[in-house]
């Protein structure tokens, strides 16, 4: 199971505010503190000695047709450790000029390379044999993932890389299995479509799952036989690096896979406007899929997927066994630091056990471990980022002064990197804009509800539709609030379950498309209708 549940993710963005962040607990607002003062967190380890990431940096260049390559301009952009913000290595800065290159090597490779004729199940055996690469390197990867990310190691290495290369087996077995119909017609006509790779698919993925993003985007393109080029998020480039590497060493030939890591007014914006990329797959922030959608429609109107932002209700019954909920609400939104797409960022609970779940939800984000991820039993490491860490406690401060209880948390944790207190709050209103924005951080929002008509208008009055959790022991419940929440994913009685067939993506401003299962394979093919005449036929 642990394999199963993890949670998407996108790049998500907000202005940064450049002043330095301030102590939000002497703040103007309330608090649930009768003295003043908050418990201590279960946070000691954020103040040790860091452990040194056991793997070396092996790749920063960009890899076009085959080659790890300098960027044209011969720039480079650093790339940190969110544990310290001291820089990691410093990656080749892909502009229009890289992206030109990578594309002209991805539609090379789809007209005249070896990869359109393969076989389907030629094309399996590469993905299978990335896949056994993958585990074999899963520690070097895990500790990358950490080092460049900041999530906790024990999450990378036992859920993330497993289910990485589960995805890689699940496509690879669609390979072979992608087929068009016969088509019964009115007339003496043979009716045949043909289901065939859309081209070269230009592909973004964010910072905040960065190996699972590149297979929900790379695993379906390659199965229904695609060239891509995909643009890492510049916060973490360096995993997507070191994995596009070992496809080749898997057998892809040059040019079916090409990485470009630079910034997105630059480079991708220069991928999705580019006239000879036949599709675009995007996963990143609402604000940000616009442009994208923009940009795709003004150049050559191709066909775009997004995977955008989220403010997902968690809805907590009158039934429900409140120490399950509470745990159960708790990973909803504290996973992965709270920086996923479909966190459970509201937190709906039902008047008759609001009390008592308050109460014991605070108790569990004080126990909290949050601390050096690379450590042991850690739970929650920091922030991608200064401008991810201010955001977060911007919108503390803003919880605190819209009137919103401040339960517990509300602070950055030590005096480096980029650690924040688990927060909670209480008493929040829908007009709040806690209650309203992506987060992104590990801010828990609760809020009081009376009945299922009240709380279905309440969680769907959101532009939003990513996802939704309900907790309860009524099927009938469950089935009613299942049919009405205006979510993408409705999980009953658990959260983040991932499987490689599931399929996922949102409603309304959630997005267009889906990623995972049957129906991504869609996104990455073209169907043609074949229509052929038939003299005297025997039958029609």
């Amino acid at each position: 199971m642990a394999a199963r549940r993890i949670s998407s993710l996108l790049t998500r963005s907000l202005s940064a505010s450049s002043s330095a962040s301030v102590s939000l607990l002497s703040s103007l607002g309330k608090s649930s503190s009768k003295n003043g003062s908050f418990k201590r967190f279960s946070t000691a380890t954020a103040l040790e000695e860091l452990v040194v990431p056991p793997v070396q940096i092996s790749y920063t260049q960009n890899l076009i047709d085959g080659k790890f390559v300098d960027a044209a301009s011969g720039k480079t952009f650093p790339t940190y450790d969110p544990r310290t913000g001291e820089v990691i290595a410093h990656v080749a800065e892909g502009d229009a000029e890289d992206i030109n290159r990578a594309v002209a090597a991805a539609r090379k490779a789809f007209g005249e390379g070896p990869w359109p004729k393969m076989t389907p199940y030629e094309r399996s055996r590469i993905l299978l044999r990335f896949a056994d690469l993958v585990e074999k390197h899963s520690e070097e990867l895990a500790a990358l993932e950490t080092w460049n990310n900041g999530k906790p190691h024990e999450q990378a290495a036992k859920s993330e890389l497993p289910l990485l290369i589960r995805l890689f087996h699940y496509y690879a077995g669609w390979a072979d299995k992608i087929h068009g119909l016969t088509v019964p017609a009115d007339g003496p006509h043979h009716v045949q479509t043909l289901h065939e790779p859309i081209g070269v698919a230009g592909q973004i993925i964010p910072w905040n799952f960065p190996l699972i993003m590149f297979a929900w985007k790379v695993g379906p393109a390659l199965a229904c036989g695609n060239t891509i080029v995909l643009k890492t998020a510049e916060q973490t480039p360096l995993t997507a690096l070191y994995v596009a590497k070992l496809f080749h060493e898997a057998g892809l030939p040059p040019g079916v896979l090409n990485v470009v890591s630079g910034y997105g007014p630059t480079a991708g914006a220069a991928l999705v406007s580019h006239m000879d990329v036949d599709k675009v797959a995007f996963t990143g922030s609402t604000d940000t899929g616009k442009i994208v959608l923009e940009l795709a429609a003004k150049s050559n109107l191709k066909p775009v997927t997004l995977e955008l932002g989220g403010k997902s209700p968690f809805i907590v019954c009158k039934d429900a066994d409140v120490d399950k909920a509470v745990e159960l609400a708790h990973f909803a939104l504290f996973f992965n630091q709270g920086q996923c797409c479909c966190a459970g960022s509201r937190t709906f609970v039902h008047e008759r056990v609001y009390d008592e779940f308050l109460e014991k939800a605070k108790a569990r984000a004080l126990r909290r471990v949050v601390g050096d991820p690379f450590k042991k039993g850690v739970e929650q490491g920091p922030q991608i980022d200064s401008e991810q860490f201010e955001k977060v406690l911007r919108y503390i401060r803003s919880g605190i002064d819209s009137n919103a209880t401040l339960e517990c948390g509300g602070d950055r944790l030590g005096t480096r990197g980029y650690f924040i207190q688990p927060t909670v709050f209480s008493n929040v209103t829908d007009d709040m804009l806690i209650a309203k924005d992506e987060i992104f951080g590990p801010v828990q929002s609760i809020l009081k509800f009376k009945d299922l008509d009240e709380v279905i208008r309440r969680a769907n009055t959101s532009r939003y539709g990513l996802a939704a959790g309900v907790f309860t022991k009524n099927i009938d419940t469950a089935n009613t609030l299942t049919r009405a929440l205006r979510a993408g994913t409705v999980w009953i009685n658990c959260f983040d379950v991932f499987d490689a067939a599931i399929p996922f993506g949102g409603y309304k401003m959630s997005g267009i498309g889906r990623e995972k299962g049957i129906y991504s394979l869609h996104n990455y093919l073209q169907v043609k209708a074949v229509v052929t005449p038939l003299k005297n036929p025997a039958w029609l």
